[in-house]
């Protein structure tokens, strides 16, 4: 029996499903951490601790999923509005300008999930399982690539509101979005919903 099977919480696999070529880390290499004590025992609230994880990071899935789904949108009226009137250029325009919108919002969204775990998070669970370090390195780590994903995708949005032509380069830096923050929400669920589920997400909560 595993400890996730005794903590009753799973995290969320990763597909392996990637929509990029581009590889901005090495996934084989990413550090694990320490087996959980033979006698951890996990109450209510600690079990509480480790979905709640599990909820933030599929909220965030969601969120990304509806910004695709924006893109594919406006792709579609970008299509339909060179055989229709050039009026329909408006409504492509409005439609441009919410996605845009959407994304931006999303964007502070993830920073800050980013930035209250490597300020507050991270260092409470370096100090409570010190084994857990090289792993909350790598975690922070791979923050700083996905917010420079996140700078490409706000630029990428920025052009194409710009001239509101072609869809390569916004379709390209979302799908690199989406291969590189699904796979940092599925690793950093394996290795911290078990401890969180021991130490909580600051000293005192459990």
């Amino acid at each position: 029996m595993t400890a996730g099977d005794v903590l009753g919480v799973t995290p969320t696999p990763d597909t392996g499903e990637r929509l990029s070529t581009a590889r901005l880390w090495d996934e084989s290499n990413r550090p694990a951490g320490p087996e959980p004590p033979p006698d951890a025992a996990y109450s209510a609230h600690g079990r509480a601790v480790a979905r709640h994880l599990i909820e933030i990071h599929d909220h965030l899935r969601s969120e990304l999923s509806q910004i695709r789904d924006l893109i594919g949108q406006v792709k579609d009226a970008a299509s339909a509005a060179q055989v229709r009137s050039a009026i329909n250029q408006i409504t492509l325009r409005q439609n441009s300008f919410t996605l845009g919108a959407y994304c931006a919002s999303y964007c502070r969204i993830v920073t800050g999930h980013h930035t209250l775990e490597d300020q507050a998070v991270f260092p409470h669970l370096r100090a409570a399982e010190p084994g857990l370090v090289p792993v909350l390195d790598r975690l922070a780590d791979e923050h700083k690539t996905i917010h420079q994903v996140l700078e490409d995708v706000d630029a990428a949005l920025v052009e194409h509101l710009r001239s509101t032509e072609g869809f390569d380069g916004l379709q390209e830096t979302a799908d690199i979005l989406t291969d590189v923050l699904l796979s940092h929400l599925a690793y950093e669920e394996a290795q911290l919903v078990e401890p969180l589920a021991r130490h909580g997400f600051y000293g005192g909560q459990l």
